[in-house]
């Protein structure tokens, strides 16, 4: 190998921002002059927070670690069920509390998560400095499928999510996270990220239909909107996706 070069083998779910022909193989990527591996790393197209362990010859290094060519690198996903922390010098510690933060693009996965009751933040329109920004400052994990947003220094937790299908989506970021672990189903307005609390039906007659009044004894209230719910067709709907998804009753 040259010494202007280095050899790159990306492993697992990292392939994916290779093309076809290029995954599973070393790669190796030409240097004009030394470079910090986190460069190397996303100017072959990973986005950092994608990474979670990173060895150079052999050793754990950081993403300041520069390499100037002849070195063998080595890339591997962050995961879900194995906190690699203690070896790693990429992977930021695990935030003590699993909440999300997810562009404009995907706002029905969003509405998704907050229904499995996950604290979800999200707002329509929102600017890329914002998001970024948010992720940082609240440690949130940044969802999207901008790679380019992915690769914003301040971003330590993000997660490009693969599926253009909302419900595929789901499934994808229970596998990656471990939802089942994390959620709490119908304890969070889908429409503002609220906590939902039960509701006595004398109190809340004026937010609701003149047929659900005579149909329902059971309501739930947002402590942050006020919007009221009970179990309607789109509940069952959600939670027949829920059980899928978790594997379990909500």
């Amino acid at each position: 190998m040259a010494s202007g070069h280095v050899a790159l083998r990306l492993y697992g779910p990292l392939n994916d921002f290779l093309t076809v022909a290029r995954r599973q193989k070393l790669l190796f990527w030409p240097l004009g002059r030394p470079a910090a591996v986190k460069d190397v790393i996303e100017a072959v197209g990973v986005p950092h927070p994608e990474v979670g362990l990173l060895l150079v010859d052999g050793a754990s290094v950081g993403f300041a670690h520069r390499v100037g060519g002849g070195e063998r690198v080595a890339a591997y996903p962050t995961f879900a069920a194995i906190d690699v922390a203690v070896l790693s010098r990429v992977a930021p510690p695990r935030p003590a509390q699993l909440r999300f933060v997810v562009d404009g693009h995907l706002g029905r996965l969003a509405a998704y998560l907050r229904a499995l009751g996950l604290d979800t933040d999200y707002t329509n329109h929102r600017a890329d400095d914002a998001l970024a920004r948010c992720s940082s400052e609240q440690e949130r994990v940044l969802l999207t499928r901008d790679q380019g947003l992915l690769k914003r220094r301040i971003v330590e937790y993000g997660y490009w999510v693969r599926s253009t299908d909302p419900e595929a989506q789901l499934f994808e970021l229970c596998a990656r996270f471990d939802l089942a672990g994390h959620a709490a189903p119908f304890t969070r307005c889908v429409p503002c990220n609220g906590v939902l609390a039960d509701a006595q039906k004398q109190d809340v007659l004026e937010r609701v239909p003149p047929r659900t009044r005579e149909r329902q004894e059971h309501f739930r209230q947002c402590t942050a909107c006020g919007q009221v719910f009970w179990r309607g067709s789109h509940y069952y709907r959600m939670r027949r996706l829920i059980e899928a998804v978790l594997g379990r009753t909500p």
